[in-house]
């Protein structure tokens, strides 16, 4: 490739799940190194703690507040805000500029516990995840923002993710 990528605000690929907006940045069909998204999180909107054997994410707050998550807990329950790693971490609610760096392997997980929505810039390497976030916007559309559990566990294995808690999604 002879030309970097060059997009202006509001540019790239547009994808829509419910109220779950991504903005596709740079993904597989540019490079392997990582897919690059902008993500508008809305309220209500829980990721489910989860983790990826060979995928490394970055993710990094913009707008709003996400409550932010990245360790292994020393007694796993179905909330991961109940969590608690051996150091005595917990979650942390994170505002503009913060941000989480999650090592493959690593149990991690965001949510917006507010009113307001969140806008975050994420990465994750290798490329390639754009595919799997496109298709999780569908089953969120089809089911009209409650997708049948076995639905998503399906595809979050196709995607080398282990799901430890539930993704959950309550408007409001």
């Amino acid at each position: 490739m002879s030309e970097g990528l060059m997009l202006a605000p509001g540019q790239g690929r547009v994808m829509t799940g419910g109220a779950l907006t991504a903005l596709f940045k740079v993904g597989k069909d540019a490079t392997d190194l990582a897919s690059v998204l902008e993500v508008v999180v809305p309220p209500g909107f829980d990721v489910g703690a989860h983790r990826h054997s060979s995928t490394q994410e970055l993710f990094y707050v913009l707008e709003g507040e996400l409550d932010l998550l990245a360790f292994e807990p020393r007694k796993p329950s179905s909330d991961w805000h109940e969590w608690e790693s051996a150091s005595g971490r917990r979650f942390l609610k994170g505002g503009a500029g913060s941000m989480l760096f999650v090592p493959a392997g690593c149990p991690h997980a965001f949510a917006n516990t507010t009113q307001h929505p969140a806008r975050m810039l994420f990465q994750a390497a290798p490329s390639g995840h754009e595919e799997y976030l496109a298709e999780l916007a569908l089953l969120l559309v089809t089911a009209g923002g409650r997708p049948d559990p076995e639905a998503i566990a399906q595809l979050r294995r196709r995607y080398d993710i282990e799901q430890l808690t539930a993704l959950r999604f309550s408007a409001g």
